[in-house]
């Protein structure tokens, strides 16, 4: 499966054995960051099981519902956003977080400019492999 080419993918450069085991030491400042829509961007960053995504999302933008077999865990670093699940409405500020479990649907909107860090395991092959239409589709790009 082709990789898409703004991921800083730790799988590419290690391949396997011994190497595998090694730790890496990388800035943030030098992750490549991908513009997804209008709205919304991010950075990402991955290790065998585990992925980081940093996502940089403007106001108004909207993150349509969807589901995925990844566990999620969302850290707002700046800014806010609301969540619907389950049939509620859940705001999620700064310095908060939230755990949404594996295939459990869910919808954003970005309350103000917002950074938030997205955890996932296992990783997000859509994502990864730039099909998540979800994002592109331009819904996420609307205000």
């Amino acid at each position: 499966m082709k990789r898409h080419a703004k991921v800083l993918d730790y799988r590419l450069s290690r391949g396997s054995g011994e190497k595998d085991l090694e730790v890496i030491h990388h800035r943030l400042s030098d992750v490549k960051e991908e513009q997804v829509s209008g709205l919304l961007s991010r950075k990402l960053v991955v290790g065998k099981n585990e992925m980081l995504g940093f996502v940089y999302l403007k106001k108004g933008c909207i993150v349509p519902a969807h589901k995925h077999v990844s566990e999620q865990i969302t850290l707002i670093l700046e800014g806010a956003m609301e969540f619907t699940t389950q049939g509620k409405k859940i705001v999620v500020n700064k310095d908060e977080m939230l755990v949404i479990p594996p295939n459990v649907e869910h919808a954003a909107v970005a309350l103000e400019d917002t950074l938030d860090l997205d955890c996932f395991s296992p990783l997000r092959e859509d994502w990864l492999t730039g099909t998540d239409q979800y994002l592109r589709s331009g819904i996420a790009a609307r205000l």
